[in-house]
């Protein structure tokens, strides 16, 4: 039998401190949060393991460096609103949500996104809002969003998701750049998104997710 609670300090430990995850909010959930219980029992032995970990249906579970990474660069405030797109089973909107006062998680499958619901109910998790539809046209009935937490790869945000945003918002992605990955976090001023860079990173893209491409003649 796996010691959960053994994996999940090793994990932050070992994945998440030495790779200049300093802040404590960040660190605090991530040591609380039973990750083992948002994934398939099938995969409960290596929900720790250091790679992201496939849910099914295209959905997956970010390895704990990025998604520790993600979020210290995000630095989202106790006062926030935060949309999660990709939410899967629900452990990043668990972890937001210790973050955050309140998490719009977003998933286009709806038996994924009743399991997720279950689950976020059963571990207590009382400030998440678990909503169904596609991905890439966001949530639009509960914006603007302080912050927009991309569960996934993509190759170029959606104008949708940019526009539900809030002024001075941060959204963060992992980009598919050919076999590697930059994870970068954008900053909305003016209206316009601004990105930089914070790690690199991989991760699969998420369908409605890839760059559009024009006509060709």
């Amino acid at each position: 039998m796996v010691d959960f609670s053994q994996a999940r300090t090793m994990m932050v430990d070992t994945q998440v401190r030495p790779n200049d995850v300093t802040k404590y909010p960040v660190i605090e959930a991530m040591l609380t949060v039973p990750r083992e219980v948002f994934v398939p029992d099938a995969r409960q032995a290596v929900a720790y393991v250091g790679e992201n970990v496939p849910l099914g249906q295209d959905r997956w579970l970010l390895e704990p460096r990025s998604f520790g990474k993600m979020l210290d660069g995000l630095n989202i405030q106790p006062t926030e609103l935060v949309l999660n797109v990709g939410a899967g089973l629900g452990y990043d909107a668990a972890v937001v949500a210790r973050l955050a006062q309140a998490v719009v998680a977003l998933e286009s499958h709806p038996e994924m996104a009743a399991q997720a619901e279950a689950t976020l109910a059963e571990q207590g998790v009382d400030n998440v809002a678990v909503v169904t539809g596609e991905l890439a046209g966001g949530y639009p009935g509960q914006a603007p969003y302080d912050v927009i937490l991309i569960a996934g790869g993509i190759e170029e945000l959606p104008q949708a998701l940019a526009d539900q945003l809030a002024e001075g918002g941060r959204v963060g992605a992992i980009f598919a750049e050919g076999n590697l990955g930059v994870a970068r976090i954008g900053y909305k001023i003016d209206g316009e998104i601004t990105w930089r860079f914070a790690f690199n990173g991989s991760a699969p893209v998420l369908p409605g997710f890839n760059r559009r491409t024009g006509f060709v003649f």
